[in-house]
């Protein structure tokens, strides 16, 4: 079996890195036969070159997306064997303008011979297959500038990390790490007030005791977020004292809290879900968007640090 396909399709890169380059040998063979010791990775330089008369590098890289230091190292060997010019633009002092020289209009038959073969081969070859390869291609690049390879990747990893995260009810036993994640997280961007110390310091006067909620997020047994459901005497809850570990972040955990706290104040009826935060937290405003929070114009908060009160409705209890 062949070795990427024993792999799969996690070689994709590899494998296709594998065709290009027996590709990139078999065009160099081809030059070669048609009189010119012409490099295929100059190619794409070349034919923007031949359609423009003077170009930098950095309007080259833009027409064919390729980074600024690959084009410079091409046009350096293009020059070194002659085929290439630079000089500076007349507009503008610090940009050399790239031409191609005599020696480089001059091989212009040889290269549109072979193009003209190459292209009867390829059609052929793609004759040959059950798939419309150049489609696909055009249909890969059009996916990944939506959304990176790495991005999916990492939206994979989270994915994957996140199923080892267990929400479970608070107990006493993690009264130090209710405290400690969010002290960790408040004392980094504000200072703890009084309200804050209500809770932290007696979680189960303060939340539990009055109807409220609190909730642990386990990655692999160990407690690395929490959140709060607040009883209100409106017929709702209010969502506080949300904290994630940053040593745990990037696993969907501060979401899975929040989803699992609406979820659960749903179970109970509730109008409504409230919460209080601070402008400054953008990553902790775009999670509540996620979440589906909306911003509304409150009443006067116990805490200083709050700018911004949102809710969810949640009309299924209607």
């Amino acid at each position: 079996m062949n070795f990427y396909e024993q792999l799969g399709k996690k070689a994709l890169g590899s494998r296709l890195r594998q065709i290009s380059e027996m590709m990139t040998n078999e065009a160099a063979r081809m030059y070669a036969v048609y009189g010119t010791d012409f490099q295929p990775r100059w190619f794409p330089v070349y034919m923007v070159l031949r359609e423009n008369d003077a170009l930098s590098v950095t309007e080259i890289g833009l027409i064919i997306g390729q980074t600024h230091a690959s084009i410079s190292q091409i046009v350096k060997e293009m020059k070194r064997n002659g085929y290439v010019s630079d000089e500076k633009c007349a507009d503008d002092g610090r940009k050399n303008l790239i031409s191609l020289t005599e020696l480089g209009v001059s091989i212009q038959p040889q290269i549109d011979a072979q193009l003209t073969d190459g292209d009867a081969a390829v059609e052929q070859l793609f004759s040959e297959m059950s798939y419309d390869l150049w489609k696909a291609l055009g249909e890969l690049e059009y996916c990944l500038e939506q959304k990176s390879l790495f991005d999916r990747v990492a939206q994979q990893r989270k994915i994957r990390e996140s199923q080892a995260v267990n929400i479970i009810d608070y107990t006493p036993q993690y009264a130090d790490d209710f405290r400690r994640l969010n002290h960790e997280w408040i004392t980094k961007y504000f200072k703890l007030e009084a309200a804050d110390n209500l809770a932290l310091d007696n979680p189960q006067g303060y939340i539990l005791d009055k109807g409220g909620y609190i909730f642990v997020a386990l990655y692999k047994g160990e407690a690395v977020g929490v959140v709060a459901l607040l009883k209100m005497s409106d017929g709702g809850f209010e969502l506080g004292k949300m904290a994630v570990s940053p040593e745990a972040q990037g696993k969907s955990i501060g979401y899975l809290l929040g989803k699992h706290a609406i979820e659960h104040a749903k179970s109970l009826k509730a109008t409504r879900v409230f919460l209080e935060s601070n402008t400054r937290l953008k990553p902790a405003l775009s999670l509540y968007n996620k979440l589906g929070f909306k911003k509304i114009i409150g009443g006067q908060s116990p805490y200083e640090r709050a700018d911004i009160q949102m809710e969810i409705i949640l009309t299924d209890n209607g």
